[in-house]
């Protein structure tokens, strides 16, 4: 049970990290025309590179509860292929195949991509979220040294969170910071500290290799 809680718990990061990343796809019914411009811009730089590689820090925080956890991560994006490692799980997708692998059970889990509401691809990230959310430009102001634009996002219905919020490197066209507002407390934050594009990745880093993993248990959920 545990397990299975791991990959949900790490699916839903998936569709979150790849949904900040490839961000185009949040227009909104009800559209502020500064913020409609800005995510445009992000959209058509993003969509102009072959490929993408991100370093990040996911950061948990709920004061009610006591959490306040920490995690590095690494996202690889080609397509509709990626790779996510983080806190001792590898999620690999070669567009036809997910792998989801724990380390600490040595075990890997084989599914299928499916063609549902379920399934995670950057392709389907940048259409699935049109007309679900109202934009609002915040501010443009000085981050870290960097001249960035904030900008609020808020869900028409049907979400457990109530706002998300990002910041945009102004020059860059490029997402530095991404928060998400928890209806329960909690606010899940996803930190940008490198992004490479145009990296040479090899196809092969889409699929899972067992030789890597000679103890592996391998479940086809196929």
């Amino acid at each position: 049970m545990q397990i299975l809680k791991q990959i949900i718990h790490k699916r839903k990061l998936l569709l979150i990290i790849l949904a900040f990343i490839t961000i185009n796809a949040l227009e909104a019914q009800v559209k502020d025309k500064k913020a409609t411009q800005i995510l445009d811009e992000v959209t058509d730089k993003t969509k102009s590179y072959k490929t993408i590689k991100v370093e990040f820090t996911y950061r948990m925080e709920n004061p009610e509860a006591n959490i306040n956890e920490s995690k590095n991560g690494m996202l690889i994006i080609k397509g509709d292929k990626y790779r996510l490692s983080i806190a001792g799980q590898i999620v690999i997708c070669n567009s036809e195949t997910i792998w989801t692998y724990i380390e600490d059970a040595e075990e890997v889990q084989i599914n299928d991509v499916e063609d549902s509401d379920e399934s995670i691809t950057p392709e389907k990230l940048l259409t699935s979220y049109n007309d679900n959310y109202k934009s609002k430009f915040i501010k443009e102001t000085l981050w870290h040294g960097k001249t960035v634009q904030i900008i609020e996002l808020t869900p028409l219905e049907g979400r457990t969170y109530y706002k998300v919020q990002l910041i945009i490197d102004k020059v860059r066209k490029q997402i530095l910071n991404f928060q998400i507002f928890d209806k329960n407390g909690s606010t899940y934050t996803y930190q940008i500290n490198k992004f490479i594009p145009d990296l040479a990745v090899e196809d092969s880093e889409f699929i899972f290799n067992p030789e890597e993993y000679p103890d592996v248990e391998i479940i086809d959920m196929r």
